[in-house]
C-alpha cells in the first residue's frame, strides 16, 4: 500500500496544475460595462463619462491598496467604503460621492447580473445625500424682459440674433434639455401642430408642444434666418444640413455654445443658482405649475421617468409662495 501510494503522489507531483479562471483585469471589466451601458441601455454621453470617470478613479484606488492586480472579485464592500472615505479626505462635495456611489452600486450590480461576481458588492453602499438645492427659477416679469431685449436684436434683421430668439423662445416654451434641443433636425418640427420631435433620455422619443411665440420665432428664423447662416450653396451635402438649429458657419449649434447665450442673458438678472438653458427648464415646469398644470402633464412634458423628479418643481412653487407671502402679507 505504501508504494502504492508513492506511485500515486508522484503521479500527483508529475501531474500538470488544473488551470484556474482566467485573470481579467478590472479596468477591462470596467470598459465591458461602459459599452454595455452605452450601448444596450442607450445612456447619454454626459452619464457614461460620469461613470468612466468615477470607476477609472475606483480603479486607480483599487490598484493602490490591493496587493496584486485588481479584478472584479477585489471589489468588496471594504473597498468602495475605503474609496468613499478617500474622497471625503479630500474634501469632495457630498454631491459628488453620492454620483460615485451611483456609479459603483450599478457597476456591482452589473457584475453580478452578468456572473462576473456571485455577490453585488454595492448593494449596501450608502453615501452622503447630495445637498438639497432648489433649482433657480427666473420669474414672469424677467421673463417677459428677457424676451424684449432679444426681440429688439432680432428686429435688427441678424440672423445670429433671430436664431438666438428662437432658441430661447423653444427651450422656455417647452421645457426641453439643451441636449435634445441642439440634436433635432428639420423634420422633428411641426410648425403647423406646435409641437417638436425629441429624443430623450435613454434614447425615449416624445412628443413635445410649444407655443404661438416659439413658432412665431422658429418661422421668422426658418424663413430668413437659417438659409443665410446655411451658406450660399444649397446644393453642398453636409451632415449639418438638417439640424434645426446652426451656426454662422453653417454647422449644427453645440450645447456649449447654448450654454453662453443663456448664461449671457441671465447674467444681468438677480437671483443665485446655475445660469444655463436648465434654468428654462426649470422656469418652464415652475410656471406651468403655477398656472395650474397637472404634475403628470408636466412629468410628460419634461420626459421624466420618475413623477418623483417631478416634483421638487412643487417644492419650487411652494417656496415662492412663501416668499411672496412673507413679503406681502402684513401678518406674516
Amino acid at each position: 500500500m505504501d508504494g502504492q501510494g508513492g506511485a500515486s503522489d508522484a503521479a500527483d507531483a508529475g501531474a500538470s496544475p488544473v488551470p484556474g479562471p482566467e485573470f481579467v483585469p478590472l479596468d477591462s471589466e470596467i470598459d465591458a460595462f461602459i459599452a454595455h451601458e452605452r450601448h444596450a441601455r442607450g445612456l447619454s454621453e454626459h452619464t457614461i463619462r460620469s461613470y468612466r470617470s468615477d470607476l477609472v478613479d475606483l480603479s486607480s484606488f483599487a490598484t493602490e491598496t490591493c496587493p496584486a492586480p485588481p479584478s472584479a472579485s477585489d471589489v468588496d464592500l471594504d473597498l468602495l467604503r475605503d474609496w468613499l472615505w478617500r474622497g471625503t479626505g479630500l474634501g469632495l462635495a457630498r454631491s459628488t460621492l453620492a454620483r460615485r456611489s451611483a456609479s459603483a452600486r450599478a457597476f456591482t450590480r452589473w457584475l453580478t447580473e452578468t456572473g462576473r461576481t456571485p455577490v453585488d458588492a454595492g448593494a449596501r453602499l450608502r453615501a452622503p445625500k447630495a445637498e438639497s438645492r432648489l433649482p433657480r427659477v427666473v420669474t414672469r416679469e424677467q421673463m417677459t424682459g428677457l424676451f424684449d431685449s432679444l426681440g429688439v436684436r432680432a428686429d435688427t434683421g441678424d440672423p445670429a440674433a433671430r436664431r438666438d430668439l428662437a432658441i430661447v423662445e423653444l427651450l422656455y416654451g417647452s421645457g426641453l434639455r439643451v441636449s435634445e434641443l441642439v440634436g433635432s433636425d428639420l423634420p422633428d418640427l411641426d410648425l403647423g401642430r406646435l409641437t417638436i420631435r425629441v429624443t430623450g433620455k435613454g434614447a425615449k422619443e416624445r412628443v413635445v408642444p410649444f407655443g404661438v411665440p416659439a413658432k412665431e420665432a422658429l418661422d421668422q428664423y426658418l424663413r430668413s434666418s437659417r438659409p443665410v447662416l446655411l451658406g450660399s450653396d444649397p446644393s453642398a451635402a453636409t451632415p449639418d444640413r438638417q439640424a434645426l438649429f446652426i451656426t454662422t458657419h453653417g454647422k449644427r449649434i453645440g450645447t456649449r455654445a447654448v450654454y453662453r447665450l443663456v448664461a449671457g442673458l441671465l447674467a444681468d438678472l438677480p437671483g443665485g443658482g446655475p445660469a444655463g438653458p436648465h434654468t428654462l427648464r426649470h422656469t418652464a415646469a415652475t410656471h406651468l405649475l403655477d398656472g395650474g398644470a397637472d404634475l403628470r402633464a408636466v412629468q410628460e412634458l419634461l420626459g421624466h421617468a420618475s413623477l418623483g423628479t417631478t416634483q421638487i418643481y412643487t417644492h419650487v412653487s411652494t417656496e415662492r409662495l412663501r416668499e411672496t407671502y412673507r413679503t406681502a402679507h402684513p401678518r406674516a
